[in-house]
């Protein structure tokens, strides 16, 4: 029996989910529950008597884990399923169980713009809305937060208490529908801070009510205005509702010379945005534009920048408290910390349980693409950090580091000529007796330097990626560099390896940068 493409693509489907899931120790009804489907739902999909849906698709890969591999195999399926089935010319029905436990909205396209006028940002946020539950939808949250001095936790709320939002100077307003067919909302207080606010957005105004019923399309449309002196240098979107589409827009006067970054944050990470922003000018006016396909439920994505022009609105720092402590060393912590411009491109920084835990090792060769993947990140990364620091003992960068808790780290040696050293899984099997000490600094600590005793010589085991593995010897630098980079993958620090009684040096007073270690 002859099975066509589209088949033999749901096949494959199948069969990396059940690979993955047995990877992952799973049986199928604890994969079920995790991902918030009926117990029986991942035993129909595995034995075909269910199609794999969009949603379960994302779910499997995100609870999984797999590096994409899932995700990948059911694109493979819907461009096959897609490319023999009749042409639309608009969105087809999103299936209910695309949305998660409890929540009947969709969220089909978000196009969320923030443009500086006149000293303040006024904040555009535009949703195209798909009912996808069984019930009228009256009304929806509008959430609006602002951190002066993110960086600053107490810093911030003491600038916000003194200078709370007001609701004269946010100007509210919002619409619902299309063309002719558009309605104002009227909105009701939900919370009312100093540096945040939430309203409920209401399907109705005074001409009457205008719910959004089940499978119903609208499109709503809010905006805001917030001063400059009460917004820091951030826009984030967080992905509250299942998303197909999300877009962010920045617009920002040329002569203020912007630059901008991004980030995808959760509670462990910072990492950068996997796709670059776009930048063109219009006038006098500078664009940055970002978008990305099916976001992960709960994801944020934040735009950081900064002005360097004259005449921008500027944004300082507050001082830090005077004091912190880390693993039992105290020491004082500079007004203005080399930290936060490692944190500025996605670098993990110290504080995140990310880097206090061992990283998972790739299984070569079946795990070849996520280790190429994790590699590319981190030599992308790398040419990041050239721009804003001269790294003259040569510098390593670990998957941790930037947000992924994969054994994988690059190493470029001191020569700047020399091409980057790539380790995966890498295990140290042998080292000198012979040691020095030497101060040793962290991209993801960048504000101080210290002292830490280390082996001349090392001896170490690493994969290539067909999952060949090679022993490879690295002497003084180089051996300093790559033990550092081990040390992260086993996750601990620098500052583990020294002296009780050694001190940590704030950048401000350390003598060697620029400088090669001596032997």
């Amino acid at each position: 029996m002859t099975t066509s493409p589209v088949e033999r693509a749901a096949d494959q489907f199948v069969t990396a989910l059940a690979q993955w899931r047995l990877e992952r120790g799973m049986t199928k009804k604890q994969l079920a529950a995790r991902m918030g489907f009926d117990p029986s739902y991942v035993s129909h999909v595995e034995g075909r008597r269910h199609k794999p849906t969009e949603d379960f698709a994302r779910r499997a890969e995100a609870v999984l884990a797999a590096g994409g591999a899932i995700w990948q195999k059911f694109q493979e399926y819907d461009e096959l399923r897609h490319a023999r089935a009749t042409p639309v010319h608009r969105d087809p029905p999103v299936p209910a169980q695309w949305m998660p436990p409890g929540t009947g909205l969709i969220v089909e396209r978000e196009h969320a713009a923030l443009t500086y006028i006149d000293g303040g940002y006024r904040c555009r946020v535009r949703r195209a809305l798909y009912n996808a539950g069984n019930e009228p939808v009256t009304r929806y949250l509008m959430k609006i937060a602002v951190d002066r001095y993110p960086h600053d936790p107490a810093g911030s709320n003491r600038h916000h208490r003194e200078h709370p939002l007001t609701w004269d100077e946010l100007d509210i307003e919002a619409v619902a529908g299309e063309g002719e067919a558009v309605e104002p909302m009227h909105w009701r207080l939900k919370l009312d801070r100093d540096a945040a606010k939430e309203v409920w957005l209401l399907f109705a105004n005074d001409h009457g009510q205008f719910p959004l019923y089940p499978g119903e399309r609208t499109t709503i449309e809010y905006a805001y205005t917030v001063g400059a002196e009460k917004w820091g240098q951030w826009f984030q979107r967080a992905v509250r509702l299942p998303t197909r589409h999300l877009t962010v827009r920045l617009d920002f006067p040329v002569e203020f010379e912007p630059q901008v970054w991004g980030l995808e944050t959760s509670l462990a990470a910072e990492v950068p945005v996997r796709t670059p922003l776009e930048r063109h000018n219009e006038n006098d006016r500078a664009i940055f534009e970002w978008s990305t396909g099916a976001p992960l439920l709960n994801a944020r994505y934040r735009l950081e920048w900064r002005f360097r022009g004259a005449g921008a609105p500027t944004y300082e720092e507050t001082a830090p408290p005077a004091t912190e402590p880390l693993n039992g060393h105290t020491f004082s912590v500079p007004e203005q910390r080399a930290s936060h411009r490692m944190r500025g491109i996605g670098i993990v920084q110290r504080g995140s349980d990310l880097l206090r835990q061992r990283a998972r090792h790739f299984q070569l060769p079946r795990e070849e693409r996520s280790a190429r993947d994790a590699v590319t990140s981190l030599l992308t990364t790398l040419e990041r950090l050239e721009a804003l620091h001269e790294f003259s003992k040569g510098v390593g960068l670990a998957a941790p580091q930037i947000g992924l808790a994969a054994a994988a780290a690059v190493v470029q040696p001191p020569e700047r000529d020399a091409e980057p050293v790539v380790l995966l899984n890498p295990r140290l099997i042998g080292e000198s007796d012979d040691t020095d000490e030497q101060y040793e600094g962290c991209l993801s600590f960048f504000d101080y330097r210290g002292l830490v005793v280390r082996p001349l010589w090392i001896e170490v085991e690493h994969a290539r990626y067909d999952g060949t593995r090679v022993i490879t010897s690295f002497e003084q630098a180089m051996a300093r560099l790559v033990s550092h980079e081990i040390d992260h993958l086993e996750g601990r620090l620098y500052v583990d390896r020294m002296a009780a009684d050694a001190t940590l040096v704030p950048m401000s007073e350390y003598q060697q940068s620029g400088q090669p270690w001596a032997y």
